[in-house]
């Protein structure tokens, strides 16, 4: 319980972060992403593998580059995306041409890293740069953090039948319930107090939270899937009681680019 509070407080700054947006959220994210990837690939070094961190950081560099450049110029981000994805794939097939030092599996970590941690980050970034859905970017956090608590305190009390017990054995089917109603709660006082009191008995709001929350599972049991083939409990002891930056933010890689599409595809018809 201790722990959880502390971590409750360590998240503070970023909260108030998200609230001023634009380029103080964006320096947070590239920080978050460059320490998540070295996390992750410290893991991946704990099993012997050996993906190229100066390929990762030079591709969160090339990314919010190509991204400056282009929104300056008003352009849009689709054909940039598509380029920076070329360019990361081919470097990190050319980081295995000495065959004779490396393995298909550092060239396979070292593209992994990339696309899991940074280029999944970057659409807290897009959502945030997103006008007419700019307030969205709450929900990211409301649901990735909403599910994970209330998961939590639901499975601790009544807990019985276990989830996914080869990945986490202490995650529950009744937490995973309790987790996608603390979304709901925690996104109905969004939607009432951020968004506008519609959006609280809205459908298409709704299932876009319940669907986020069953996905912010996901990306947690991803992460977990990732720590038990590399042999590690965390990615790190940056935040306690959680962990590594990618311990706290491994929904949020899976909610914000869901969000994101969301928004993109579907929310212009309704707005």
């Amino acid at each position: 319980m201790k722990t959880r509070i502390i971590s409750a407080l360590v998240m503070l700054p970023l909260l108030i972060l998200v609230y001023f947006g634009g380029v103080w959220l964006k320096i947070a994210v590239v920080v978050c992403s460059v320490i998540g990837l070295n996390e992750f690939y410290n893991g991946f070094k704990a099993k012997g593998t050996k993906p190229s961190y100066i390929i990762g950081y030079a591709s969160i560099a090339l990314l919010y580059i190509l991204h400056t450049v282009v929104t300056s110029i008003g352009g849009g981000s689709g054909t940039m995306v598509k380029f920076w994805l070329f360019i990361v794939v081919v470097a990190s097939m050319v980081y295995g041409f000495k065959v004779e030092e490396r393995k298909t599996e550092d060239m396979a970590a070292t593209a992994l890293g990339i696309i899991y941690v940074p280029f999944l980050f970057h659409f807290v970034v897009l959502i945030d740069e997103c006008d007419y859905a700019k307030n969205y970017i709450w929900l990211v956090f409301i649901i990735a953090f909403g599910t994970d608590i209330f998961a939590y305190f639901t499975g601790m009390l009544i807990g019985k039948h276990k989830l996914c017990p080869t990945l986490s054995p202490k995650k529950t089917i009744e937490g995973a319930i309790g987790g996608m109603i603390g979304a709901m709660v925690f996104s109905v006082f969004l939607g009432c107090f951020i968004l506008g009191p519609w959006h609280a008995i809205n459908v298409n709001f709704i299932l876009m939270t319940l669907i986020g929350s069953v996905i912010s599972q996901l990306g947690d049991l991803s992460a977990s899937a990732f720590k038990r083939q590399m042999g590690i409990k965390d990615y790190g002891n940056l935040i306690p009681g959680h962990g590594g930056i990618l311990d706290r933010f491994d929904s949020v890689l899976f909610v914000a680019p869901y969000l994101y599409f969301y928004i993109a595809i579907v929310l212009p018809n309704i707005l």
